[in-house]
C-alpha cells in the first residue's frame, strides 16, 4: 500500500464508514460522529490526497480509492460494514458495493452521481473550464497539478454504467438534498436502477449533511435500524 489513510475513528459497534466529497477531508462529518457513533463503530476517512492522507503514486481514480478503501478494511481487520458516502464518497462507495459486495452491509448513497451528465450544468461547466485551466497550468505549480487532478475527477469519473448498478446487493438508501446540484431525475435514475433501493431527500442542496444534520442523521439511523 502507498498510502497511509487519515481518520477520525468513535464509537463501539458495528463498523459504520464515512467517505467524505471532492476535495473536502473527514471534517464534512462532524455533525455526524456523535449522532452514529453512539450506535457504531464509525470510522471517518481522508480519501488519497484529501486531507491528511498523502497522495502515493497510484492513479488518482475514484476506482483506485474504492480499493484503497478495501486495504484500508483490511489492515483495519473489517470484513463488512455499513458505508455512507457524500458526494464523490458516494461515487467510491458505489464501486466498492459493485466490488466487493460481500464486505458492504448497508449502503448509503448522498448525492452520488454515475457521469459528470447527472450535474446540472450551471455547476459542471464551471468545473470544466477550471479543470481545462488547472490542466494546462498543471506543469507550472504543484498546486495546479493538484486542482488538475481534484477537478478531473468530476469530469472524467466516476463513469459507472447504469446497467451496472445491478451488481449492488447491499441494502441501499439513495438521499439527495430538495436543491441537490446532482439533477433529481438523475438520484431516481440511480436509485431505481439498484436492487430494491430506498429513496428520500431532504430539504437544502447539495450539503445537507452540513445544513440540515438532524433530519439527515434521523434519515440515516432510520434506515441502518430497519
Amino acid at each position: 500500500m502507498d498510502i497511509t489513510h487519515y481518520y477520525i475513528e468513535q464509537g463501539k459497534g458495528e463498523p459504520f464508514i464515512l467517505l467524505h466529497g471532492n476535495g473536502e477531508d473527514s471534517s464534512y462529518f462532524s455533525n455526524q460522529m456523535n449522532a452514529f457513533s453512539s450506535m457504531y463503530h464509525v470510522f471517518a476517512i481522508d480519501t488519497r490526497g484529501h486531507g491528511k492522507t498523502n497522495r502515493g503514486n497510484e492513479p488518482f481514480t475514484i476506482r483506485q480509492f474504492a480499493d484503497d478503501l478495501l486495504e484500508f478494511m483490511d489492515s483495519h481487520n473489517i470484513n463488512r460494514a455499513n458505508i455512507l458516502g457524500f458526494s464523490d464518497g458516494a461515487n467510491i462507495a458505489m464501486i466498492f458495493a459493485m466490488k466487493y459486495p460481500d464486505r458492504v452491509n448497508k449502503l448509503i448513497v448522498n448525492g452520488g452521481n454515475l457521469n459528470p451528465k447527472g450535474i446540472k450544468r450551471m455547476v459542471q461547466i464551471p468545473i470544466e473550464i477550471g479543470c481545462k485551466i488547472a490542466s494546462a497550468c498543471s506543469g507550472k505549480s504543484q498546486q495546479a497539478k493538484q486542482n488538475a487532478e481534484l477537478l478531473g475527477l468530476m469530469v472524467n469519473d466516476p463513469d459507472i454504467a447504469v446497467e451496472d448498478l445491478v451488481k449492488i446487493q447491499a441494502a441501499t438508501l439513495v438521499i439527495a438534498g430538495t436543491k441537490d446540484m446532482v439533477k433529481e431525475d438523475h438520484t431516481r435514475l440511480i436509485a431505481k436502477n439498484i436492487p430494491n433501493a430506498k429513496l428520500q431527500f431532504i430539504k437544502g442542496n447539495h450539503f445537507v449533511a452540513n445544513q440540515n444534520p438532524v433530519e439527515f442523521n434521523h434519515a440515516i439511523l432510520d434506515f441502518l435500524k430497519q
